[in-house]
Protein backbone atom coordinates (compact mmCIF):
# COMPACT_ATOMS: atom_id res chain seq x y z
CA UNK A 1 0.00 0.00 0.00
CA UNK A 2 1.25 3.70 -0.84
CA UNK A 3 2.71 5.48 1.93
CA UNK A 4 2.63 9.44 1.94
CA UNK A 5 4.65 11.27 -0.16
CA UNK A 6 7.51 13.83 0.74
CA UNK A 7 5.69 16.42 -0.97
CA UNK A 8 2.42 15.10 0.79
CA UNK A 9 4.36 15.28 4.58
CA UNK A 10 5.22 18.07 3.80
CA UNK A 11 1.77 20.15 2.64
CA UNK A 12 0.92 18.49 6.04
CA UNK A 13 2.99 20.09 8.18
CA UNK A 14 1.69 23.53 6.57
CA UNK A 15 -1.93 22.80 7.60
CA UNK A 16 -1.11 21.87 11.48
CA UNK A 17 -4.27 19.51 11.26
CA UNK A 18 -4.11 16.28 14.10
CA UNK A 19 -4.98 14.28 11.72
CA UNK A 20 -1.20 13.66 10.51
CA UNK A 21 -0.61 12.73 14.15
CA UNK A 22 1.32 9.71 14.89
CA UNK A 23 2.01 8.90 11.33
CA UNK A 24 5.40 10.33 10.86
CA UNK A 25 8.07 13.04 12.54
CA UNK A 26 9.31 16.10 11.17
CA UNK A 27 12.70 16.66 11.83
CA UNK A 28 14.89 19.96 10.83
CA UNK A 29 18.27 19.83 9.97
CA UNK A 30 19.17 23.64 10.41
CA UNK A 31 18.00 23.24 14.31
CA UNK A 32 18.24 19.66 15.02
CA UNK A 33 15.07 19.84 16.64
CA UNK A 34 12.28 16.75 15.78
CA UNK A 35 8.63 17.98 15.96
CA UNK A 36 4.88 16.38 15.79
CA UNK A 37 3.30 17.05 12.11
CA UNK A 38 0.52 19.87 13.80
CA UNK A 39 3.71 21.81 15.54
CA UNK A 40 2.45 25.52 15.76
CA UNK A 41 6.27 26.42 14.84
CA UNK A 42 7.15 28.37 11.90
CA UNK A 43 7.19 25.96 8.81
CA UNK A 44 10.85 25.74 7.65
CA UNK A 45 12.35 25.29 4.18
CA UNK A 46 11.74 21.83 2.08
CA UNK A 47 15.84 21.46 1.97
CA UNK A 48 16.03 21.78 5.60
CA UNK A 49 13.56 18.64 6.52
CA UNK A 50 14.08 15.19 6.78
CA UNK A 51 11.04 12.83 7.67
CA UNK A 52 10.87 10.06 10.16
CA UNK A 53 8.48 7.73 11.18
CA UNK A 54 8.58 7.42 14.92
CA UNK A 55 10.25 9.36 17.35
CA UNK A 56 12.79 6.52 18.25
CA UNK A 57 14.15 7.05 14.54
CA UNK A 58 14.22 11.11 15.51
CA UNK A 59 16.47 10.33 18.48
CA UNK A 60 18.51 8.18 16.97
CA UNK A 61 20.03 10.23 14.31
CA UNK A 62 20.27 12.91 16.76
CA UNK A 63 17.85 15.57 16.64
CA UNK A 64 15.91 16.66 19.97
CA UNK A 65 12.24 16.94 20.83
CA UNK A 66 10.92 20.61 20.20
CA UNK A 67 9.67 22.49 23.50
CA UNK A 68 6.67 23.93 21.64
CA UNK A 69 4.63 20.57 20.36
CA UNK A 70 6.65 18.42 22.81
CA UNK A 71 6.57 15.21 20.71
CA UNK A 72 7.44 12.78 23.41
CA UNK A 73 4.14 13.04 24.69
CA UNK A 74 1.20 11.35 23.61
CA UNK A 75 -1.00 13.35 21.04
CA UNK A 76 -2.74 16.03 22.65
CA UNK A 77 -2.54 14.76 26.22
CA UNK A 78 -3.90 16.05 29.04
CA UNK A 79 -1.94 17.86 31.41
CA UNK A 80 -1.20 16.44 34.74
CA UNK A 81 -3.02 19.31 36.85
CA UNK A 82 -5.88 18.84 34.96
CA UNK A 83 -5.83 15.16 35.06
CA UNK A 84 -5.84 15.95 38.93
CA UNK A 85 -8.65 18.23 39.07
CA UNK A 86 -10.58 15.39 37.11
CA UNK A 87 -9.79 12.49 39.90
CA UNK A 88 -10.92 14.72 42.65
CA UNK A 89 -14.54 15.67 40.78
CA UNK A 90 -14.45 11.55 40.04
CA UNK A 91 -13.67 10.42 43.56
CA UNK A 92 -15.99 13.47 45.05
CA UNK A 93 -19.44 14.16 42.90
CA UNK A 94 -20.06 16.56 45.40
CA UNK A 95 -17.19 18.64 45.60
CA UNK A 96 -17.68 22.18 43.92
CA UNK A 97 -14.88 23.73 42.46
CA UNK A 98 -14.92 27.65 42.25
CA UNK A 99 -12.26 29.81 40.98
CA UNK A 100 -10.50 30.57 44.04
CA UNK A 101 -10.44 26.73 45.20
CA UNK A 102 -8.40 26.68 41.58
CA UNK A 103 -5.66 29.23 42.91
CA UNK A 104 -5.48 27.74 46.25
CA UNK A 105 -4.32 24.83 44.18
CA UNK A 106 -2.00 26.93 42.24
CA UNK A 107 -4.12 26.99 38.90
CA UNK A 108 -5.08 30.14 37.38
CA UNK A 109 -8.66 29.73 36.29
CA UNK A 110 -8.77 31.10 32.97
CA UNK A 111 -5.83 28.62 32.07
CA UNK A 112 -8.69 25.99 32.67
CA UNK A 113 -11.42 27.44 30.78
CA UNK A 114 -9.59 27.46 28.00
CA UNK A 115 -8.49 24.14 28.07
CA UNK A 116 -12.17 22.64 29.02
CA UNK A 117 -13.52 25.40 25.94
CA UNK A 118 -10.98 23.60 23.64
CA UNK A 119 -11.68 19.77 24.29
CA UNK A 120 -14.69 20.00 25.48
CA UNK A 121 -16.55 22.77 24.11
CA UNK A 122 -17.45 23.80 27.33
CA UNK A 123 -16.59 25.99 30.83
CA UNK A 124 -14.55 23.68 33.26
CA UNK A 125 -17.71 25.07 36.08
CA UNK A 126 -20.50 23.80 33.30
CA UNK A 127 -18.54 20.33 33.20
CA UNK A 128 -18.98 20.39 37.06
CA UNK A 129 -22.53 21.37 36.52
CA UNK A 130 -22.95 18.06 34.07
CA UNK A 131 -21.45 15.95 36.67
CA UNK A 132 -23.98 16.97 39.39
CA UNK A 133 -26.54 16.68 37.17
CA UNK A 134 -25.82 13.16 35.85
CA UNK A 135 -25.26 12.33 39.57
CA UNK A 136 -29.04 14.17 40.48
CA UNK A 137 -30.26 11.61 37.47
CA UNK A 138 -28.89 8.28 39.09
CA UNK A 139 -29.94 9.20 42.59
CA UNK A 140 -33.43 9.89 41.23
CA UNK A 141 -33.70 6.72 39.64
CA UNK A 142 -33.02 5.08 42.36
CA UNK A 143 -35.94 6.23 44.36
CA UNK A 144 -33.91 9.55 46.16
CA UNK A 145 -36.74 12.86 46.37
CA UNK A 146 -36.13 15.50 43.96
CA UNK A 147 -35.91 18.20 46.89
CA UNK A 148 -33.99 15.96 48.98
CA UNK A 149 -31.60 15.17 45.61
CA UNK A 150 -31.12 18.88 44.40
CA UNK A 151 -29.90 20.42 47.99
CA UNK A 152 -27.71 17.05 48.94
CA UNK A 153 -25.90 18.36 45.75
CA UNK A 154 -25.53 21.71 47.15
CA UNK A 155 -28.02 23.86 45.24
CA UNK A 156 -28.97 26.70 47.01
CA UNK A 157 -32.83 26.28 45.54
CA UNK A 158 -34.96 23.88 43.90
CA UNK A 159 -35.96 26.08 40.74
CA UNK A 160 -32.08 26.27 40.12
CA UNK A 161 -31.43 22.81 40.26
CA UNK A 162 -34.84 22.21 38.21
CA UNK A 163 -33.64 24.89 35.75
CA UNK A 164 -29.93 23.30 35.24
CA UNK A 165 -31.75 19.90 35.54
CA UNK A 166 -34.41 20.33 32.54
CA UNK A 167 -31.95 22.16 30.26
CA UNK A 168 -30.10 19.05 29.82
CA UNK A 169 -32.32 16.05 30.13
CA UNK A 170 -34.99 18.92 27.96
CA UNK A 171 -37.60 17.80 30.95
CA UNK A 172 -38.10 18.43 34.83
CA UNK A 173 -36.73 15.39 36.70
CA UNK A 174 -40.07 14.13 37.79
CA UNK A 175 -40.76 13.49 34.40
CA UNK A 176 -37.20 12.31 32.69
CA UNK A 177 -37.60 8.92 33.77
CA UNK A 178 -37.53 7.49 30.58
CA UNK A 179 -34.47 9.39 29.23
CA UNK A 180 -31.08 7.04 28.77
CA UNK A 181 -27.64 8.40 30.07
CA UNK A 182 -24.17 8.67 27.12
CA UNK A 183 -21.77 8.70 29.21
CA UNK A 184 -19.17 10.49 27.38
CA UNK A 185 -14.70 10.47 27.85
CA UNK A 186 -11.78 12.19 25.58
CA UNK A 187 -9.07 10.15 25.80
CA UNK A 188 -5.72 10.12 23.79
CA UNK A 189 -4.09 8.04 21.66
CA UNK A 190 -0.71 7.55 19.29
CA UNK A 191 -3.01 8.80 16.75
CA UNK A 192 -4.79 12.16 18.37
CA UNK A 193 -7.80 11.92 20.54
CA UNK A 194 -10.56 10.27 20.67
CA UNK A 195 -13.75 10.76 22.08
CA UNK A 196 -15.74 7.35 23.29
CA UNK A 197 -19.14 7.37 24.47
CA UNK A 198 -21.13 4.55 26.12
CA UNK A 199 -25.04 3.64 27.13
CA UNK A 200 -25.33 0.92 29.95
CA UNK A 201 -25.45 -1.65 26.60
CA UNK A 202 -22.08 -0.74 25.38
CA UNK A 203 -19.94 1.64 23.16
CA UNK A 204 -21.89 3.54 20.50
CA UNK A 205 -19.53 6.55 19.80
CA UNK A 206 -15.86 6.22 19.19
CA UNK A 207 -14.71 9.36 17.21
CA UNK A 208 -11.73 11.35 16.82
CA UNK A 209 -11.94 14.68 18.23
CA UNK A 210 -11.69 16.05 14.63
CA UNK A 211 -13.99 14.37 12.96
CA UNK A 212 -16.11 17.07 10.94
CA UNK A 213 -19.36 15.47 11.43
CA UNK A 214 -18.67 14.91 15.19
CA UNK A 215 -21.30 17.23 16.40
CA UNK A 216 -24.09 15.56 13.93
CA UNK A 217 -23.36 12.29 15.18
CA UNK A 218 -23.62 13.78 18.70
CA UNK A 219 -27.31 15.12 18.39
CA UNK A 220 -28.45 11.93 15.76
CA UNK A 221 -27.39 9.77 18.97
CA UNK A 222 -29.26 11.58 21.78
CA UNK A 223 -32.43 11.15 19.25
CA UNK A 224 -32.31 7.60 18.51
CA UNK A 225 -31.70 6.45 21.69
CA UNK A 226 -33.57 8.99 23.68
CA UNK A 227 -30.80 10.13 25.44
CA UNK A 228 -28.50 12.82 26.95
CA UNK A 229 -24.72 13.28 26.31
CA UNK A 230 -22.63 13.37 29.48
CA UNK A 231 -19.43 12.93 31.12
CA UNK A 232 -19.58 10.14 33.96
CA UNK A 233 -17.97 6.55 34.51
CA UNK A 234 -18.77 3.71 32.65
CA UNK A 235 -17.05 0.20 32.51
CA UNK A 236 -17.21 0.47 28.33
CA UNK A 237 -15.05 3.38 28.31
CA UNK A 238 -12.29 1.89 30.39
CA UNK A 239 -12.08 -1.22 28.64
CA UNK A 240 -12.64 0.63 24.80
CA UNK A 241 -9.86 3.03 26.19
CA UNK A 242 -7.22 -0.15 26.75
CA UNK A 243 -8.21 -2.12 23.87
CA UNK A 244 -7.73 0.98 21.53
CA UNK A 245 -4.35 1.44 23.16
CA UNK A 246 -3.55 -2.21 23.00
CA UNK A 247 -4.69 -2.32 19.14
CA UNK A 248 -2.37 0.79 17.69
CA UNK A 249 0.30 -1.25 20.21
CA UNK A 250 -0.07 -3.63 17.47
CA UNK A 251 -0.99 -6.14 20.79
CA UNK A 252 -4.41 -6.79 19.92
CA UNK A 253 -6.39 -8.02 17.07
CA UNK A 254 -10.06 -8.57 17.74
CA UNK A 255 -12.12 -6.27 20.29
CA UNK A 256 -13.94 -7.90 23.22
CA UNK A 257 -16.36 -4.48 23.60
CA UNK A 258 -19.85 -4.76 23.47
CA UNK A 259 -22.06 -2.36 21.19
CA UNK A 260 -24.68 -0.39 21.03
CA UNK A 261 -25.37 1.48 17.93
CA UNK A 262 -28.90 2.34 16.78
CA UNK A 263 -28.76 2.34 12.61
CA UNK A 264 -31.35 1.16 9.89
CA UNK A 265 -31.70 -2.32 9.14
CA UNK A 266 -29.33 -1.68 6.20
CA UNK A 267 -26.73 0.53 8.27
CA UNK A 268 -27.09 -2.55 10.64
CA UNK A 269 -27.03 -5.27 8.00
CA UNK A 270 -23.54 -3.44 7.03
CA UNK A 271 -21.86 -2.80 9.83
CA UNK A 272 -22.27 -6.29 11.10
CA UNK A 273 -20.79 -7.54 7.24
CA UNK A 274 -17.88 -4.84 8.15
CA UNK A 275 -16.88 -6.86 11.45
CA UNK A 276 -16.27 -9.63 9.60
CA UNK A 277 -13.43 -8.10 7.23
CA UNK A 278 -10.39 -10.16 8.80
CA UNK A 279 -7.80 -8.41 10.17
CA UNK A 280 -5.22 -7.37 7.69
CA UNK A 281 -7.36 -7.26 4.89
CA UNK A 282 -9.77 -5.02 2.85
CA UNK A 283 -12.91 -5.27 0.93
CA UNK A 284 -14.83 -3.16 -1.97
CA UNK A 285 -17.68 -1.38 -1.70
CA UNK A 286 -19.08 -3.67 -4.73
CA UNK A 287 -17.85 -6.61 -2.87
CA UNK A 288 -19.49 -5.54 0.49
CA UNK A 289 -22.73 -4.72 -1.89
CA UNK A 290 -22.75 -8.23 -3.40
CA UNK A 291 -22.72 -9.89 -0.11
CA UNK A 292 -25.52 -8.03 0.92
CA UNK A 293 -27.55 -8.72 -2.27
CA UNK A 294 -27.74 -5.50 -3.42
CA UNK A 295 -25.18 -5.40 -6.48
CA UNK A 296 -26.26 -2.29 -7.05
CA UNK A 297 -26.30 -0.09 -4.15
CA UNK A 298 -23.05 1.01 -4.15
CA UNK A 299 -23.74 4.30 -3.92
CA UNK A 300 -25.77 3.40 -0.65
CA UNK A 301 -23.49 1.34 1.09
CA UNK A 302 -21.14 4.02 1.00
CA UNK A 303 -23.05 7.06 2.73
CA UNK A 304 -24.12 3.82 5.29
CA UNK A 305 -20.22 3.07 5.34
CA UNK A 306 -19.59 7.04 6.52
CA UNK A 307 -22.47 7.18 8.98
CA UNK A 308 -20.56 4.67 11.05
CA UNK A 309 -20.44 6.22 14.63
CA UNK A 310 -17.68 3.61 16.08
CA UNK A 311 -14.39 3.90 14.25
CA UNK A 312 -11.73 1.15 13.99
CA UNK A 313 -14.08 -1.36 16.04
CA UNK A 314 -16.11 -1.40 13.09
CA UNK A 315 -13.24 -1.04 10.96
CA UNK A 316 -15.01 1.12 7.37
CA UNK A 317 -11.19 1.93 7.23
CA UNK A 318 -10.92 -1.82 5.38
CA UNK A 319 -13.37 -0.60 2.66
CA UNK A 320 -11.97 0.65 -1.01
CA UNK A 321 -12.46 1.09 -3.73
CA UNK A 322 -13.00 -1.14 -6.93
CA UNK A 323 -9.81 0.08 -8.22
CA UNK A 324 -7.93 -0.23 -4.83
CA UNK A 325 -7.55 3.84 -4.03
CA UNK A 326 -8.44 4.60 -0.49
CA UNK A 327 -12.22 6.89 -0.43
CA UNK A 328 -13.01 9.08 2.18
CA UNK A 329 -12.83 8.33 5.44
CA UNK A 330 -13.89 10.10 8.72
CA UNK A 331 -10.62 10.41 10.52
CA UNK A 332 -9.07 11.36 7.60
CA UNK A 333 -7.34 9.50 5.04
CA UNK A 334 -3.79 9.68 6.10
CA UNK A 335 -5.55 7.95 9.37
CA UNK A 336 -6.83 5.27 6.54
CA UNK A 337 -3.32 4.99 5.49
CA UNK A 338 -2.19 4.24 8.63
CA UNK A 339 -4.52 1.71 10.19
CA UNK A 340 -4.12 -0.37 7.17
CA UNK A 341 -0.30 -0.33 7.13
CA UNK A 342 -0.67 -1.12 10.64
CA UNK A 343 -2.32 -4.30 10.19
CA UNK A 344 -0.83 -5.40 7.00
CA UNK A 345 2.73 -5.32 9.21
CA UNK A 346 1.57 -7.17 12.02
CA UNK A 347 -1.11 -9.78 10.19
Amino acid sequence: MRTLSFEEKYAAIGTRESQYEGLFITAVKTTGIFCRPSCRARKPKAENVVFYDNVQEAIQNGYRACKICKPMEAADSTPEYIQKLLQELQDDPFLKMKDQDLRDRKIEPSKIRRWFKKHYQMTFQAYQRMLRINLAYTLIQKGNSVTGTAFELGYESLSGFSEGYKNIFGDSARKSGNKQVIHIRRFTTSLGPMFAGATQKGICLLEFTDRKMLETEFKDLQKRLGAVLLPGQNPWLDQVQTEIKEYLAKKRKQFQVSLDSPGTEFQQALWTLLQKIPYGETATYKDLATQLGKPQAVRALGAANGANRIAIIIPCHRVIATNGELRGYGGGLARKKFLLQLEKENR
